[in-house]
């Protein structure tokens, strides 16, 4: 393992990953300090992070430091663009690409087409951007080579109208989430707040969680920590799960039709706690 990719978050499966960095290609020098962060999943960044005229160079550095040691995701060019069929070229002969994240999806098939010019069971996260890919958000959930779905909350509002007050936004949270259901895939990646920090972040990642999204993108790598804790569960949480399965381990009787239930999330609760680390935190 590279001394630069942060250990912890290096061994945590991208399924349970909390944090989502971007770190933009612009500059070769945003990618070790990503990796040595605290986010659980780093993104290289050629699509909006960087202007049309340094795509081709993004993409040589993508490419050298993924052949050079480093690990991450990247995020790719659209598929309506010109840059996404030499994208998907130059990173399936990267060793160190950990799975990719399509800008702009609007459509199944366009997950199905870019997982297939890459290496066999390369996982794509589905960004989606737009009020078209909201509503084909179940399709694309289903569709061959989709790991996860994610929210690209700024050009959803561009394209919408909608602000970002969070009942403005309810209705595209609401259906990535059943869409992820559906779709057997784990809790989508909520788009980035930008610019927000400690306790404003904080409030965001409750915003987020309480949707059912289990992720989060973000900018900054000082942001990953709070969004990991954001997006954890709960001291108070992670106790209730403690004291319900010790007594059931104890032989606790069944009380009424409500038990089953707290028990299979005492134990999501427990299951989360031991991946995240946090019984002893």
């Amino acid at each position: 393992m590279p001394a630069f990719r942060n250990v912890r978050a290096a061994a945590l499966p991208a399924k349970l990953s909390r944090s989502w960095l971007l770190a933009s290609a612009a500059d070769e020098a945003n990618f070790a300090p990503a990796l040595a962060s605290e986010a659980d999943s780093v993104v290289f960044d050629m699509e909006d992070a960087v202007p049309a005229a340094g795509k081709i160079e993004a993409r040589k550095r993508v490419v050298e430091a993924l052949s050079t040691g480093m690990t991450a995701w990247v995020r790719v060019n659209g598929m309506e663009t010109e840059y996404w069929a030499e994208d998907l070229a130059a990173l399936s002969k990267a060793p160190g690409l950990r799975g990719v994240m399509l800008a702009m999806t609007e459509r199944p098939e366009q997950v199905t087409h870019t997982a297939m010019r890459l290496h066999a069971g390369t996982p794509v996260v589905a960004l989606i951007e737009s009020a078209v890919g909201i509503e084909n958000a179940t399709a694309i959930a289903s569709a061959p080579g989709t790991f996860r779905l994610a929210f690209g909350v700024g050009d959803f509002r561009r394209d919408t109208g909608a602000s970002d007050d969070p009942m403005a936004l309810a209705y595209a949270r609401s259906k990535l989430v059943v869409a992820s259901r559906v779709g057997q895939l784990p809790g989508p990646i909520d788009g980035p707040t930008v610019g927000a920090l400690g306790d404003e972040l904080l409030a965001a990642c409750k915003v987020t969680a309480s949707m059912g999204m289990t992720g989060k993108l973000c900018l900054l790598p000082e942001a990953a920590d709070t969004i990991n804790k954001g997006l954890s569960p709960s001291e108070s949480e992670i106790k209730w799960a403690h004291e319900l399965l010790d007594a059931h381990a104890a032989g606790a009787v069944v009380g009424d039709g409500s038990y089953l239930p707290r028990l299979a999330r005492a134990e999501k609760i427990s299951a989360l706690a031991d991946s995240y680390g946090l019984w002893n935190a």
